[in-house]
């Protein structure tokens, strides 16, 4: 380990430093500083450029082999997981459909056409409809296309709106969801048939004294359904009103005249009731 200077420091000509060593010799810093730095850092540049040179081969036979792999799936694709289900049940039904076209083959008997209409004897509204339809025919649609009773309107069509709400047997359901052939047998009533003689229903007349509508789009079923909300016993508070009344929507936003039609009616409907 060199001896520490014994003098001071003194500055030559190019701001190195300079030393008097206890040897007497003096020594130039600046030269001896930049030798050992000088021969690492040009090395250090020459292994930069060999790693970036080994990189780019790397990046290269990556990419090679990357499309390689690609073409290779091409040729012969992996079955994804819809074909794997579809080839699933094809093969779990067709035991089934052999057994079906067997005992058809054995019976004689030509398989069932969903098409063919069938024939539909329905009570709507105290009146007795005889009709031949499609299987698939849904109650509105029946009620619309077939009798022209287009006062049960088709909102949404899903069973979310309301509007096509009508009764069966007294209790309210969705027409839109509901299959013609189901209602057979059973009495079925739709706005056209709540007036008597010429006399509005007291829930009918109750909407119009409170404003209760202003498109009058959902009103028919607003209406079906508020006096089945009276008759089951769930008009008793405003809460009760809007809790069984939310099935039916109004896009006008006339829900506080509804409710206040709904409580009109139902002092008129208990006054009928017990007279």
């Amino acid at each position: 380990m060199p001896a520490m200077p014994s003098e001071d420091y003194t500055l030559g000509k190019h701001g190195a430093r300079n030393c008097k060593m206890e040897s007497g010799v003096r020594c130039d810093f600046l030269a001896s500083r930049n030798r050992p730095f000088s021969e690492p850092l040009a090395s250090k540049a020459k292994q930069t450029r060999d790693d970036r040179r080994r990189l780019q081969c790397w990046t290269l036979d990556m990419a090679e082999s990357d499309s390689k792999g690609s073409a290779r799936r091409r040729s012969h694709p992996s079955p994804d997981r819809r074909s794997f289900l579809m080839a699933s049940v094809s093969t779990a039904a067709a035991p089934m459909l052999g057994r079906g076209s067997q005992a058809d083959a054995a019976t004689g008997q030509p398989p069932a056409n969903v098409r063919k209409p069938t024939d539909l004897t329905l009570s709507i509204n105290g009146r007795e409809h005889h009709l031949a339809v499609d299987t698939r025919t849904s109650l509105l649609d029946l009620l619309r296309e077939h009798l022209g009773l287009t006062g049960t309107k088709k909102g949404c069509d899903h069973g979310q709106c309301g509007a096509c709400t009508v009764w069966i047997d007294g209790r309210r359901v969705l027409s839109c969801l509901t299959l013609a052939a189901v209602a057979q047998g059973h009495a079925i009533t739709t706005i056209e048939g709540l007036a008597r003689n010429g006399e509005l229903h007291p829930m009918q007349q109750a909407f119009i004294d409170h404003d209760a509508f202003q498109c009058g789009y959902c009103t028919p079923g607003q209406i079906m359904s508020a006096i089945a909300c009276v008759n089951e016993g769930h008009a008793n508070s405003d809460a009760d009103i809007r809790e069984y009344m939310s099935g039916n929507l109004c896009r006008c936003a006339a829900y506080p005249n509804i409710v206040d039609a709904v409580k009109q009616a139902r002092t008129v409907m208990k006054t009928a009731s017990t007279e």
